[in-house]
């Protein structure tokens, strides 16, 4: 009859054979039973608000970039609205949703709009009169960089309530994902995560910050969840650019996916809690103050599904254990501001995230040739005690390779995103750094290379020798 076979076929069948349904009581049962047509793309993508402006040629390519890619992606069936911040850059190809970027849908969540590092977050501790550069110092020896999770006898106990959350929800609850959700507690990943300690303007007080998302628990999350939106986006809209994929809400899929954010949002929170606490308790400080919030999730009001790419929630709809204002980082030598805010016409609820990059990791290195690492590290680094956790230095997490501070805070008045109520000046900064440098699979290239060349070494001598 040429309808496609689903999982609805089983079934079907088994109803028809039972009834001995045929002709138009056939018809009139598939009728109630087959899926309904595939979804198209809008004809015309739906309008966003744009908050971000450019002073050079460079940022403006940038900026294009992200409102073409914010075009297609805009065309998605599920999507009511938008709109991009001052942080805005390119995270992917096009049609896909930029950092710096808000999309919201209805009755849809799309796995690929939070991307995998879920629940990226930053959380703040007041730590009082303390000495920066021993809370940096006790810090290094307590958190834990680079890819993999901590050795056993250096392992956080995981709360008995995380687990049990893990264990019930089949997104979350293969070997791989509990192991993870162990092995990976207290850890903060590459890239630009960082732990940064500095001293409140406003009070004078010691203050340490910690930027990282999920790492293996929501890397693992978002793979799982990428595959089911896909068989959804296969039957119900295969238009829709895969990147786009969504899982709807009110399937048993969607209720579980969305209640695995939910479970990875709490162990991504404890993971920040675990070092904090941990450094609190080395240094024998009493904790001031704490507050935290995500910029890289899924925020649910009804029947709306917020999707921040990178952009921090003010509407506190959105953060249900708000205890403060919100914490937005620029980059490892500028203060982080502290901010406020409400819901405007342009903002969606939300502020940028960060400074964002003007250009890619790789053009920034090629942007910087003559110049050794060393002789950039010190001179974008001076007066601040920035390290690399495996002292190695990657200059695409130097400060050049971000958007210019002070246009971002700029911008920020600009379009009415947030107020900044304080700013944390820099003391000191831990980034992973190049860890790929010394890394096992390079070091065994590196050796299988080194034998290589000295194999060619030893047959050019012999050959010599022969000719002699």
């Amino acid at each position: 009859m040429g309808l496609k076979p689903g999982k609805w076929f089983k079934e079907a069948l088994e109803h028809i054979n039972a009834h001995g349904l045929a002709d138009e009581a056939l018809l009139a049962y598939l009728d109630t039973m087959k899926p309904a047509p595939a979804i198209p793309l809008l004809a015309a993508p739906v309008a966003f608000h744009e908050n971000i402006s450019a002073d050079t040629a460079v940022e403006q390519a940038n900026i294009d970039y992200v409102k073409q890619s914010m075009h297609l992606l805009m065309r998605t069936p599920t999507v009511v609205t938008g709109a991009i911040m001052p942080d805005a850059c390119p995270a992917g190809p096009l049609g896909t949703i930029p950092v710096g970027g808000i999309v919201a849908t209805r009755n849809a969540i799309h796995p690929g709009m939070h991307s995998a590092d879920i629940c990226c977050s930053v959380m703040l501790t007041n730590l009082g009169p303390v000495e920066p550069k021993r809370v940096l110092d006790v810090a290094q020896q307590i958190t834990h960089f680079g890819p993999g999770g901590r050795p056993a006898e250096k392992q956080f106990a995981l709360p008995a309530d995380i687990l049990a959350e893990f264990q019930a929800n089949p997104f979350l609850n293969s070997l791989r994902s509990l192991n993870f959700a162990q092995e990976h507690l207290g850890t903060q990943g590459d890239g630009n995560h960082f732990l940064y300690v500095g001293t409140s303007r406003a009070t004078g007080d010691t203050v340490l910050v910690t930027h990282h998302g999920s790492r293996g628990p929501g890397a693992a999350l978002y793979s799982k969840g990428m595959q089911v939106a896909e068989r959804f986006r296969q039957e119900l809209s295969p238009e829709t650019a895969p990147a786009n994929a969504w899982i709807p809400s009110q399937t048993v899929e969607g209720e579980q996916y969305w209640a695995a954010l939910q479970t990875i949002r709490k162990w991504t929170k404890q993971n920040h809690l675990c070092l904090h606490d941990a450094i609190a308790a080395e240094l024998g400080a009493a904790v001031q103050q704490r507050y935290w919030n995500e910029h890289n999730f899924v925020f649910r009001d009804g029947e709306l599904f917020y999707h921040a790419k990178g952009a921090t929630p003010l509407a506190p709809k959105f953060l249900p254990d708000i205890t403060g204002p919100r914490i937005i980082p620029l980059n490892m030598a500028q203060p982080i501001l502290i901010v406020e805010g409400t819901t405007t016409g342009n903002n969606l609820g939300f502020a940028p995230h960060g400074a964002g990059r003007n250009l890619s990791r790789t053009r920034h290195k090629m942007s910087k040739s003559g110049w050794t690492n060393e002789e950039l590290f010190a001179e974008e680094t001076r007066g601040v005690d920035a390290r690399f956790y495996f002292n190695r230095i990657d200059i695409s997490e130097l400060p050049s390779a971000y958007k210019d501070a002070d246009d971002v805070k700029r911008q920020i008045g600009q379009f009415n995103l947030a107020t900044i109520v304080d700013e944390i000046l820099p003391y000191g900064c831990i980034m992973a750094g190049d860890w790929e440098q010394d890394a096992p699979w390079r070091k065994k290239k590196l050796a299988k290379e080194a034998a290589r060349q000295a194999a060619l070494d030893t047959q050019a001598d012999c050959s010599a020798l022969t000719d002699e």
